[in-house]
This record gives C-alpha cells, sequence and structure tokens, in this order.
C-alpha cells in the first residue's frame, strides 16, 4: 500500500520550534501579546497509570512547568481505547489550560467506528516520542525465539493469549497485523493501557504482550520476562541484542508503533498555541526530560505543530486503507 511507505518514512523526527521567543513565561507571555498562562494547566492521559503514555506526560509536564511559570497535573481518563479520553480533551474549553496527549489511537478510532472523533478536532502542539512493539513473554514460557513462538501458536490456534491496551487500541492492532503476516491465530484480551496488560502476563494470565521496549524492559532485566523480537527496521537500543522479527525470520511487517505528542481543542487560539508550542519544545529539548526518556526506555522523537500534523495525517490516511483490509471491525 502507498499509504505504508509514507508512513515508514514519517517515523523519524526533527526539532519543534515556534513564533515565541525564547524567554522565561513572563518574556513569553509578552512576546505573544496574552497573560497566559495564569493558572494551573491539566494534560488528559488517555490511559493508564504507569504505561509510557502516562509515565512521557508526567515527565514532559515536570520539564515543562519551569518555562510556564505554572503547575502541570496529568490526569488520566481511560476507557474505549482512547475515546473517553481523547473526548474529554477535544471538549474542553479552548483556552490552553487543557491539553491531552495524542496517540496513534486518533487516527483509528473513527475507522473502527468507536467513535466519531478525529485528528481534526485538536490543535497539534508538538510530538515528542515514538516506540516500537516488542514481542515479550515470561521468562518461563516454553519457548526461546520468536520462530518457535510462532511455531507453537501455528499449532495452537486461538490458544495464545495475547494482551493488549483495548479493542482497536495501538497494541491491539500490533498483533492484529502480526496475525495477517506471520498466518497464526490469537486470542485477543483487553486491558486499560499497556501496564494493566504487562501485568496480567507477570501473573501467568495471558501469554503474551506486543507493547512497547520501555514497557517491559524493567521486568526483563530483572529476569520475569523475555523478548523475543523488536517489530521495527532496526534493534531497539532499549533491549540490546534483541534482534527483530525481520532479521529473524524474514518477515517485514507495516509500520505500527506507538507515537505520543500534545495536541489542545481545535478552537485555541493561535498565540496561546504558540506559547504552548515553545515551551514544550524547550521541555522536551531539555537534559531532564532527554535523561528521563533514555533511562526508562521511550524512544525521544521530537517534531513541531505543523509536522506532526502532517505525520498525524498520513497516519489517519494509512489506517483508513489497513482497518477495512484487515476486516474490522467484524
Amino acid at each position: 500500500m502507498a499509504a505504508v511507505g509514507a508512513l515508514l518514512g514519517l517515523l523519524g523526527l526533527a526539532a519543534c520550534g515556534s513564533g515565541a521567543n525564547s524567554g522565561g513565561a513572563t518574556g513569553e507571555a509578552a512576546a505573544g501579546g496574552s497573560d497566559f498562562p495564569q493558572r494551573d494547566l491539566t494534560i488528559i492521559v488517555p490511559f493508564s497509570a504507569g504505561g509510557g503514555t502516562d509515565a512521557t506526560a508526567r515527565a514532559l509536564a515536570k520539564a515543562a512547568e519551569q518555562h510556564l511559570g505554572q503547575s502541570i497535573a496529568v490526569v488520566n481518563k481511560t476507557g474505549g481505547s482512547g475515546a473517553v479520553g481523547f473526548t474529554e480533551g477535544a471538549n474542553a474549553k479552548p483556552d490552553g489550560y487543557t491539553l491531552t496527549m495524542l496517540t496513534m489511537e486518533i487516527t483509528t478510532l473513527k475507522h473502527l467506528k468507536l467513535s466519531e472523533l478525529t485528528h481534526e478536532d485538536f490543535k497539534p502542539i508538538a510530538q515528542v516520542n515514538f516506540d516500537p512493539p516488542a514481542i515479550t513473554v515470561r521468562a518461563d514460557a516454553p519457548y526461546n525465539t520468536v520462530q518457535e513462538f510462532f511455531d507453537y501458536v501455528k499449532e495452537n490456534p486461538g490458544k495464545v493469549k495475547v494482551g493488549n491496551s483495548g479493542p482497536g487500541a495501538l497494541w491491539h492492532m500490533a498483533a492484529i497485523i502480526m496475525e495477517k503476516n506471520v498466518g497464526v491465530q490469537f486470542t485477543h484480551v483487553p486491558f486499560e493501557g499497556a501496564n494493566p496488560a504487562v501485568t496480567a502476563l507477570l501473573g501467568g494470565h495471558i501469554d503474551m504482550v506486543p507493547v512497547s521496549p520501555a514497557e517491559v524492559k524493567a521486568h526483563v532485566e530483572a529476569g520475569k520476562l523475555k523478548t523475543l523480537a523488536v517489530v521495527d527496521e532496526k534493534q531497539s537500543d532499549v533491549l540490546p541484542g534483541v534482534k527483530t522479527l525481520e532479521e529473524q525470520m524474514g518477515i517485514k511487517m507495516p509500520p505500527i508503533g506507538s507515537w505520543r505528542g500534545l495536541a489542545v481543542p481545535k478552537e485555541t487560539p493561535e498565540e496561546v498555541v504558540s506559547i504552548l508550542a515553545d515551551a514544550f519544545m524547550k521541555a522536551a529539548e531539555s537534559e531532564e526530560f532527554k535523561t528521563y526518556m533514555k533511562n526508562n526506555g521511550l524512544g525521544l522523537s521530537i517534531k513541531d505543530a505543523s509536522s506532526f500534523q502532517k505525520m498525524i495525517v498520513e497516519s489517519h490516511d494509512y489506517f483508513g486503507e489497513l482497518i477495512p483490509e484487515l476486516g474490522i471491525p467484524k
């Protein structure tokens, strides 16, 4: 599909800039002709606490507070594969005080008939992250390579339980794309975010999760889980030594992964968007944020508002082709 190639080329990210000046919060407000912000801000995370989206939002909020001169609270609004949180964010007062952490799911919800909400209900601020899926199982699982794992799945169709972050959410889509490209059949088990799915894997309630390297890193290092393959063009620095699916089985998957960025309601004034973009770009480029992302295995990737918008549109079009092809929703 043409959209696949287009999306592949959009996964690398570039540094963000904005029209606001480079001074502190007071200088930024003066340059924009606004006294924004005058009170605390909120970032809505549409998934549960403890996952990669939540972790990224909290680290970014902490780094941005010094540039905006106000506290930034992070609240988790889970449900509907992200639809609950996205809807609350899109319907918030468009004054810049409520931001939403956008993820890939904003480009799939309408195609999956889970919500009428789309990226057009938001105005992007910046993108800060991208991470691929990592095929991860319990350390005591009877397979030690991804080939052995998929051989087992083929021999036991529907027996292997795969956890995801909700029907139609990113890691559900990743597992479905694996089924299609490898020729296997899973039993899909939904959770309200990646962290609960990983917890279920640790407890032996499911057999595999295809979540990001960051979301399994600590458990892999502790010897409780093992990652059999990373589904990306290259190996992950987060899980060194783990080969890609293509390296091990010669299977090249369509691009799928976790990207994260901030947005505000579409009617938010441009001068407020400019102040927010300037502050969050500085936060993303700070050593504090970079160190946190590296130490926690999260891919640091930064795009400005217009580049982020372009990538979102491409992703929306890509899934508009892919979802009907996969036969979902059934």
